[in-house]
């Protein structure tokens, strides 16, 4: 099925098996190519965010997005944010090929699909880049006005560093941080933010970043020790907190980790399902990623509320993850399984008598309209 807008944007509908939708977006003069991937909305209409990355092969992409769309569908679950699970990738170089006319018609795509899929911000797509795409679609969250909640990072990384404390809590008994040692992968604003709070915390980091100035000036700043991005799978830690892209627990990493738990933001932290068995095999806690990395999508589900977003509201539910993990680990230990398979089954079983569903409509302030 193809539909056109204007002669430019044509959005051409992917039969994947097992998804309730996924969208081939594009528009050849504002160099366009985009995948919108709607995994389940049972809970709700779908909400994800877009990614702007390079990806070497249209496979590449269609691959990660229905990685990150079914991610976001038990993210959701598990959280009771009474969304689905949808994700966007659109295939560009954020650093040299993103424009103005690439973010509005990428908007005019959201649009089409008429509140189907909401997008937000994520790697390589900023809340200004948010606001462009607004001309087109009000159907976005994350945005710098009044009743927003702007940036979600904070939130994020403060889910994440509950997270590790509850695999603290689990491990040694006590949730503190205090003295424990900390690999933070990946230094962007969520991995920046985690840092900070595990500093002031009285954590030892070690840290690393593919920008070699960003990982020196935070090291510094925050008296970690900092590696090459290459080594900071086989530091010697008591939580490794994968924060930067996916993939990156699979059958090669896995002998070669030296930690006794990992909780970080990442994305599909796991290459595959059974990564999770193997670390189970080598009693390494691992906190799934799409429970701990919640916080982001609890916060910009406030701000679709119909009196507009609350802080203090956004803080108390992502406060509440620690509960939900603490939940997942006993779940896996009573049923001899992993923490990944355990959280699946908890998010199936949401899914299939719909607990968490949405029962208002969102509301759209920065629009003035009520979708």
């Amino acid at each position: 099925m193809t539909q056109t807008l204007d002669d430019s944007l044509v959005l051409e509908e992917i039969f994947v098996p097992g998804y309730e939708k996924v969208v081939w977006a594009k528009n050849p003069q504002a160099g366009l190519s985009a995948i919108i991937s709607i995994h389940n909305s049972s809970l709700g209409p779908a909400l994800g965010g877009t990614r702007i990355y390079p990806y070497a092969t249209f496979e590449d992409a269609l691959n990660d997005v229905k990685r990150l769309s079914r991610g976001m569908t038990y993210k959701s679950a598990l959280s009771e944010s009474g969304w689905g699970g949808g994700k966007s990738v659109i295939i560009a170089d954020p650093k040299k090929n993103k424009t103005e006319d690439l973010l509005i018609a990428f908007g005019q795509a959201v649009d089409q699909l008429k509140g189907e899929y909401i997008c937000a911000e994520d790697v390589g797509c900023t809340p200004a880049d948010m606001t462009i795409i607004t001309q087109a679609t009000p159907y976005v969250v994350g945005l710098p006005h009044a009743k927003s909640s702007g940036n979600p990072s904070p939130y994020t990384a403060w889910g994440t560093y509950r997270g590790i404390q509850s695999i603290l809590k689990k491990v040694y008994g006590s949730e503190s941080v205090e003295g424990r040692t900390v690999a933070i992968q990946g230094l962007g604003s969520v991995g920046q933010a985690l840092a900070e709070f595990l500093f002031w915390n009285g954590a030892k980091l070690i840290v690393t970043d593919i920008d070699e100035e960003r990982r020196n000036r935070i090291g510094k700043q925050l008296d970690a020790q900092v590696v090459a991005p290459e080594d900071i799978l086989k530091v010697s830690c008591d939580v490794l907190a994968p924060c930067a892209l996916g993939g990156i627990i699979n059958e090669q990493t896995i002998p070669e980790l030296r930690c006794i738990g990992i909780g970080g933001c990442a994305n599909n932290q796991l290459l595959n399902d059974r990564d999770a068995d193997a670390l189970m095999a080598r009693g390494i806690l691992y906190a799934p990623d799409f429970v701990i990395n919640a916080g982001g999508l609890i916060n910009v589900t406030q701000e679709l509320d119909p009196l507009g977003y609350s802080s203090s509201a956004s803080r108390n539910k992502i406060h509440q993850l620690y509960d939900q993990l603490m939940v997942i680990y006993d779940i896996a230990e009573q049923n001899r399984c992993s923490t990944h398979q355990a959280a699946i089954s908890l998010g199936d079983y949401r899914l299939k008598y719909k607990i968490g569903k949405r029962r208002q409509p969102p509301c759209f302030h920065h629009a003035a309209v009520q979708v």
